[in-house]
């Protein structure tokens, strides 16, 4: 059991492994699109007209279990048993990611607003709570001479690989003066191309070097453990022919960010065109403080299909048994086995960070940065470790230097180097001590090409904050009102004396420096007045309102302003009923049907009388006779009463529908009115019938 524990163990904790992405790069206002990976909103307000990664790449690794020197991992004389360093705990913890920084550009829409679009490859692993020293103690090997006792306990390791393709938006949210504001958000779209995962659950092992006799009374060790063990990973491995498929795995994440910046000298970047809007400048940096919180990778990568091995280790075996193991075939014959196929939901490791960034002055700055994991340890569970950096640098527009001093959950404290030239960043926030110290548990490493177009600084040789581009007189200080050229403007108004017909009196530019006046008294300016010397309402323009065809609903009101009609159908003339219309009625109304001998009317019969409603809404100033007709079947005294009562029957339905009783009349005319012969069937049917008629 011992060698296959350990060899899972050390293959994970020996993956390339990177937690925290470009250290010290991020820091830079010139990071560009690279910085969506911290913040998605550090892309608004950039000094990037736009910005393109052609391919940037980061690894880093940290751990608290083992430390090594560079001068011994670059000795040819190098042995793990001597010169290995260990940290021996009962929670060890290990943690990383290599993260591949693909095509991406962003680029500014509008003056607030930008956006990115960016493509990355990434593996994270992360390993907690192993008992280091229960790992020490299988790596020496089984003295068959000797008892141990391996309490392990609980322990998780992890690891994840995807692809993930992203879509940022950041804007501006506050701009006043001194305090600016600004947020955004990446929606991605997640491939993922591997996982698996090593659970332990309460696991210990006994080794006793005499446990059992055997029949010649001689001694045998015995190896007795408890607990469970899970391993799950995505099915994509074909083991007869050695070949990986991409599992069906996908999923969705999202990053969001702000941003807050102090800029106390706000006014020094101002730009005030010969229009007299205001801009600030796009390739400074405004701030003395700024400030961003940011969350990132939350989401998830779902596998398809995975499969769980989980064995239940309660048993006892002998030192023949431990030594026969050679495969997971071994393993199931002795311990409880069990094998499920089932989705498997992989977390993205989630982070909070915090940055503050302080302009010392100049070029100079101090950046802290904190990132903090929001998973905790589990089955399954990508976490990114624990840090805190402290990184001056030197920043312009071409060139970069960092170096920072940052706090490693795991690994410790680290001290690194990098820059930005142009077109070029490398750097690495562990190099200064991977090659100074004895004992390194950590290190990381970064570098990527991109293609930046950074925004220019405006000229302004007067200082009058008009650009010389702009300025009629670009050396000599004037108003704006004046292209930058100089003169006077005695009232204050704006208007230049030169222009200004009320010198002393000050007054809009639109009415010639004179104050505008409200000659009708209707509270609307003449120069918004359409009608200066007639009292009109605001929304008419400071008209009065007309009525173009006299019929007293005024225009805005009359739906036929042309065309004379009433105050009740909204200035529209009546319609009026047509002979097919007319005839149409009384084909709905011949439908009618009746119980047999009664006036009760048939439920089938409703909607047509619904339809009848709606064509006499149609027109709702004409009058209508109901007329009931019989077939000449009975008494003409008996026919004639039914008549009646069918007729009132369908005027109480129209009533109810919301007709007007005034405009309805009900008459029964019995069999007096056939309109075929009554000597057949179908001539009495035709003659059983209810009519509606316009009343002329």
């Amino acid at each position: 059991m011992k060698k296959y524990l350990l060899i899972t163990i050390m293959l994970i904790v020996s993956l390339p492994a990177k937690a925290q992405s470009y250290i010290g790069y991020l820091t830079d206002n010139y990071s560009g699109v690279n910085g969506v990976i911290a913040n998605p909103a550090n892309i608004a307000d950039s000094r990037f007209k736009t910005d393109i990664n052609l391919i940037g790449a980061s690894a880093f690794f940290a751990n608290d279990y083992l430390g090594v020197g560079f001068s011994d991992l670059t000795s040819s004389n190098f042995e793990y048993d001597t010169d290995a360093k260990l940290s021996l705990s009962n929670n060890n913890n290990f943690s990383g990611t290599v993260d591949v920084l693909g095509p991406s550009f962003m680029f500014n829409v509008g003056k607030k607003s930008s956006i990115a679009i960016f493509t990355r490859a990434r593996t994270v692993i992360s390993g907690n709570e192993f008992n280091g020293k229960s790992i020490d103690d299988l790596d020496d090997s089984i003295d068959e001479s000797q008892d141990f006792l391996v309490d392990e306990g609980d322990f998780y390791a992890a690891g994840n690989g995807w692809a993930e393709v992203g879509f940022t938006y950041a804007q501006e949210l506050m701009n006043k003066e001194q305090h600016f504001l600004k947020g955004g958000l990446s929606l991605k779209y997640l491939k993922g191309f591997g996982n698996a995962y090593v659970t332990g659950r309460n696991v210990t092992i006994n080794y006793d070097a005499s446990g059992a006799t055997l029949p010649d009374s001689s001694t045998i060790g015995t190896l007795e453990s408890t607990g469970d063990l899970s391993y799950g990973r995505a099915d994509g491995y074909d083991s007869d022919n050695y070949d990986y498929e991409v599992p069906d795995a996908k999923g969705f994440g999202v990053d969001l960010g702000f941003v807050y910046e102090w800029r106390p000298d706000y006014a020094d970047y101002v730009v005030t065109g010969t229009d007299g809007v205001k801009t600030v400048m796009k390739d400074k940096n405004k701030y003395k403080l700024k400030l961003g919180l940011s969350l990132t990778d939350v989401g998830s990568v779902n596998y398809k299909g995975g499969l769980i091995d989980s064995y239940n280790i309660n048993n006892t075996i002998t030192q023949d048994d431990y030594d026969n193991i050679e495969d997971s075939d071994d393993l199931q014959n002795l311990y409880t086995f069990t094998q499920a196929t089932e989705d498997i939901k992989a977390g993205l490791p989630t982070a909070l960070h915090f940055n503050a960034d302080w302009n010392i002055k100049n070029h100079f700055y101090l950046n802290l940065n904190t990132d903090l994991s929001m998973r905790s340890a589990g089955e399954n569970v990508m976490r990114t470790a624990n840090v805190i950096s402290l990184t001056p640098r030197f920043e312009s527009k071409w060139f970069s230097f960092y170096l920072p001093v940052s706090s490693y959950q795991y690994s410790g404290m680290q001290i690194g180097a990098g820059l930005r030239a142009g077109p070029l960043y490398i750097g690495s926030g562990s190099l200064i001590s991977t090659l100074t110290r004895s004992e390194i548990k950590g290190a990381d490493i970064y570098a990527g090409l991109k293609i930046p177009v950074y925004y220019s600084q405006p000229k302004d040789s007067d200082g009058d904050g008009i650009p010389n581009k702009e300025d009629s007189c670009p050396k000599d200080f004037g108003p704006i009102e004046n292209n930058g050229c100089p003169w006077g403007d005695t009232d204050g108004d704006t208007v230049l004396d030169n222009e200004d017909d009320c010198v002393d009196e000050a007054g809009p530019v639109e009415n010639g420096g004179c104050p505008w006046i409200d000659t009708d008294g209707d509270s609307l300016m003449d120069n918004e007045d359409e009608c200066i010397n007639e009292a009109g309402p605001v929304e008419n323009n400071g008209c009065p309102w007309p009525d173009s065809d006299g019929d007293s609903v005024l225009d805005k009101d009359d739906e036929c302003p042309n065309e004379m009609g009433t105050v009740a159908n909204n200035g529209c003339p009546e319609p009026e009923m047509t002979a097919e219309v007319q005839k149409s009625l009384n084909e709905y109304a011949r439908t009618i049907l009746f119980t047999t001998g009664k006036s009760t009317i048939k439920d089938e019969s409703t909607p047509v009388l619904v339809d009848i409603i709606s064509i006499l809404n149609e027109y709702p100033n004409a009058n209508f006779t109901i007329e009931g007709h019989t077939d000449s079947i009975g008494s003409v005294q008996t026919n004639q009463k039914l008549s009646e009562n069918r007729a009132q029957s369908v005027l109480k339905f129209l009533i109810d529908g919301g007709i007007a009783p005034a405009r309805l009349k009900a008459v029964g005319y019995g069999e007096s009115k056939p309109i075929a012969t009554n000597m057949y069937k179908d001539g009495r049917q035709k003659n059983r019938r209810v009519e509606i008629n316009l009343v002329k």
